[in-house]
């Protein structure tokens, strides 16, 4: 060291200024990593003590929100691009730090914050939660990230689809290679489908309001917010971008709630089905947290049925109770195993049981479950589904109705289940459930229907429609 950089008096230490967003949005996904949370719990109250302490505007919420969901549903993709620009593998990466070179990847390629701005946020939020040190690798890391656009990172460490069709998709649009295959199954083929449907998948879904009938009504909700027409359900609107449903004083009161609009057409399938004989009692098997039996609560109260909403865990079951709070008809909630049921056989006329499944019918909405997921979760929600089916049919008188339902198209989750149970089962047959969402388009030749997001606008619900005949 030369005389006269000995004598150079050092730079004076500069504390790291802390960037309430980002700070934010790291806590999010720290959350999301740790603990395994979802993302739509955790990030609402963070956001809500934010603006409570002053911290907060509209426009911060904003961002915080598009760099949490916006890097979760893109991890897959920012993931090959960080491994191409790091000379050891991810997972000798500290947790923390691919956190936050995570969020630096979307706002260089997933948003319109200038190159320099998004490099120095990034640079100054790992000073401030991984220290001096860690922060010279994320800003080693950003920089080569921010020499291409995300077209050409994605043309570098994509495989070419010619070559791997599943992995080249898996890349670009950012799923795990494991579900573009179980989704493409379930499509039936063909490449603008599957790329549709996993873009879709990357989209900020809407908010969607439904209007419980005999208590609330699409026009009082309309008045409330600024809103457009629900597509295909009657009691549905939607949401302009920013909108506070919990503003509203019809959803405070529960007269009305948010509801994605294939979980309404499930309910109103079921409750329109053609019936034979009486139609005074009803069941929702699986009925946590509660949207769909709120409904199916409503609609059975206007025809003079009573509903009982049974829900096997006990928190969740509380929150169908909160669901169903001032419901005009008769209802009841319980706390009970829908594959141990504590009523007698043939005491329904309508049944519906949305079982529990792998997500992957929601992946707009909790884009982490893609990465949480695994092959072998199917295995294990398999003999409970087929198990709460099974139950449904016993439940149900003969001539009366159960539907089966799922937020999966994963064919091992929803025709399989169908099909195995009948043929087990016996004395029941599927009924054509296309009829039953009228204007509907694409509903495929039947008789069972699956929804999908880049056709419906809606989550990848699933309905089967079956009729008890002996």
């Amino acid at each position: 060291m030369s005389e006269q950089a000995r004598r150079r008096p050092p730079k004076p230490y500069r504390k790291p200024k802390k960037d309430p967003v980002r700070m934010l949005a790291f806590e999010a996904l720290r959350a999301v990593d740790e603990r395994d949370a979802y993302a739509n719990l955790v990030l609402p109250p963070l956001l809500r003590k934010a603006r409570e302490a002053g911290d907060f505007d509209g426009r911060d919420a904003a961002l915080a929100t598009e760099l949490v969901y916006g890097t979760l549903r893109r991890q897959g993709t920012y993931d090959a691009i960080i491994a191409a620009c790091v000379d050891r593998p991810l997972r000798e990466v500290d947790p923390p730090v691919l956190d936050v070179l995570a969020l630096g990847a979307h706002q260089l390629l997933g948003t319109r914050i200038p190159t320099h701005a998004a490099v120095s946020a990034s640079v100054e939020l790992a000073r401030v939660v991984l220290g001096d040190g860690r922060a010279k690798f994320v800003n080693a890391v950003l920089r080569k990230i921010s020499r291409q656009d995300l077209d050409a990172w994605v043309e570098r460490v994509a495989p070419p689809y010619d070559e791997d069709p599943e992995d080249h998709l898996a890349v670009v649009h950012s799923h795990p290679r494991w579900v573009v295959s179980a989704l493409w199954d379930s499509l039936g083929g063909g490449r603008a489908g599957i790329e549709d449907l996993l873009e879709a998948d990357n989209e900020r879904p809407e908010v969607t309001l439904v209007a419980r009938p005999g208590r609330s009504t699409t026009e009082e909700l309309a008045a409330a917010t600024e809103t457009l027409p629900g597509r295909w359900s009657p009691y549905a609107l939607r949401m302009a971008e920013g909108g506070e449903p919990g503003a509203i004083e019809a959803v405070k009161e529960g007269r009305a709630g948010v509801q994605d609009e294939g979980s309404q057409l499930v309910a109103l399938a079921l409750a329109n089905a053609p019936l034979e004989g009486p139609d005074v009692r009803w069941l929702d098997g699986c009925a946590g947290p509660g949207g769909k039996a709120a409904l199916l609560a409503a609609l059975a109260s206007e025809r003079g049925a009573a509903l009982l909403a049974s829900e096997k865990q006990p928190h969740r079951a509380r929150l169908v109770e909160r669901a169903l709070a001032g419901n005009p008809g008769p209802y009841q909630v319980i706390a009970a195993d829908g594959t141990r049921p504590p009523w007698r056989p043939g005491s329904f006329d309508r049944v519906l049981v949305d079982v529990p499944c792998s997500g992957l019918g929601a992946l707009r909405r909790r884009p982490e479950a893609r990465w949480r997921r695994r092959p072998e979760d199917l295995d294990g929600f398999a003999p409970l589904q087929r198990g709460l089916l099974t139950e449904a049919l016993r439940a149900v008188r003969v001539g009366g109705v159960v539907g089966y339902a799922t937020c999966s198209p994963h064919l091992a989750e929803t025709r399989v289940v169908v099909d195995d149970v009948l043929k087990r089962t016996g004395g029941a047959e599927l009924i054509d459930a296309r009829p039953l969402l009228p204007g509907v388009p694409a509903l495929g030749e039947g008789p069972d229907v699956q929804l999908w997001p880049h056709l419906h606008g809606t989550d990848a619900m699933y309905l089967a429609l079956l009729r008890r005949t002996a």
